[in-house]
């Protein structure tokens, strides 16, 4: 994409943001839904579609692009970003990288112009980051598949129209062998959803338990190569971990900047409380390590669209970014002292969102384990 139209785009969406967004937030954790006119101005502004390819409706952003918009959708609720999120990340790049050319016609353009959402179903009860626990199944059933089994936590689940599902396709295989990935319309006979779980923060962006009772879908609902399910996702999981990294460093200068706000302001004794040494500490640890994070955010897109690193760099962003806005919105709420303990201050409410970002797309003790593991790989160690 051309820089000049890119940061118009870049703009727009801080505009979006600050201007329509931000001013509803209260109103969106309270309601815990997403207006319906800001899916429509998200849809104008085509955000369903912002990473995927223009032949197909999309905006095409590469990843340096796409950590630079995450910078804007993370300075809000993450609930914003949340909706169409996952038509443009472990979703919707599933079919854009590996869907067949009928699949890619059927279902990008609609994705791209939010008249679909897309969901992505790896994660189940006995299976978050070890596949070897996935017992969602798929078998052959004539010229189709007939798919069973439960998902957990997956979000978009109750607003979904597709789901990317990954099911065992091959009861001999272990861990992440035997694995395929199927799409499945949302209303297809024997798909249903579990009570939409009431979570700790991130209040508008939805989850659910997805069930599938003997769900039969054609051999055409087969994404890739059979038994090579388990491989796109950690592919599509590699991308999305690095825009939850940039997600991140958004919320952190969010909080940075209300800090800096308040600290300026509320008077303690008869002086700013950002008179207080302590209080510019707080902030000086807040500012330090989010222009930390934002470098590392840059050099890890740029080392990933030039295909130098797509798995280790984006687990290293991912564990110090989400780590490092925990410590962020820790100290914001410090910084506002009684105030960031209400409900009606930004920064609590940012002190619950935060916290899913070390979970979600893998933890923060599996992105040690990729790190570690892919480095000691790349001198030589084999595999178990």
């Amino acid at each position: 994409m051309d820089a000049d139209d890119f940061e118009q785009i870049r703009k727009a969406v801080r505009q979006l943001v600050r201007e329509e967004v931000i001013p509803r937030e209260e109103e969106i954790d309270l309601d815990d839904r997403i207006p319906e006119e800001l899916r429509g101005a998200i849809a104008d502004m085509g955000l369903f579609g912002y990473a995927l390819p223009e032949e197909y409706g999309g905006l095409g952003v590469n990843m340096k692009e796409d950590v630079e918009l995450a910078f804007e959708f993370g300075y809000t609720t993450p609930a914003f970003r949340s909706l169409f999120g996952t038509n443009n990340g472990i979703a919707g790049q599933v079919i854009a990288k590996f869907g067949s050319e009928e699949q890619k016609q059927r279902y990008l353009p609609r994705l791209a112009a939010g008249e679909l959402i897309g969901s992505f179903a790896l994660t189940e009860a006995e299976a978050g980051s070890d596949p070897a626990g996935l017992r969602t199944t798929a078998r052959r059933d004539g010229d189709g598949w007939v798919i069973s089994g439960s998902k957990r936590y997956i979000t978009n689940a109750p607003l979904a129209d597709l789901f990317v599902v990954f099911a065992r396709s091959d009861p001999e295989e272990r861990g992440g062998r035997g694995i395929s990935s199927f799409v499945v319309d949302a209303k297809a006979p024997g798909v249903s959803l579990g009570a939409k779980d009431k979570k700790m923060g991130q209040s508008g962006a939805w989850t659910s338990e997805v069930f599938f009772d003997e769900v039969r879908v054609p051999a055409d609902a087969l994404v890739g190569e059979e038994g090579r399910g388990y491989s796109k996702a950690l592919t599509v999981l590699s991308r999305g971990r690095l825009h939850i990294a940039a997600m991140c460093v958004g919320m952190a200068q969010r909080v940075l900047d209300e800090s800096v706000a308040y600290a300026a302001t509320a008077k303690q004794g008869g002086a700013p409380i950002g008179r207080f040494q302590l209080v510019q500490a707080l902030i000086a640890d807040m500012h330090t390590e989010l222009v930390a994070g934002r470098a590392l955010v840059r050099d890890v897109a740029a080392r990933y669209d030039s295909g130098e690193d797509t798995s280790v760099g984006p687990s290293a962003a991912k564990l110090f970014c989400s780590e490092m806005v925990g410590r962020a919105t820790d100290r914001a709420v410090q910084v506002h002292g009684g105030l960031g303990y209400l409900r009606t201050t930004p920064v609590e409410r940012f002190y619950r969102d935060a916290r899913l970002y070390r979970l979600y797309e893998g933890t923060s003790e599996v992105q040690r384990v990729i790190i570690g593991g892919g480095l000691l790989r790349a001198a030589g160690m084999p595999r178990s």
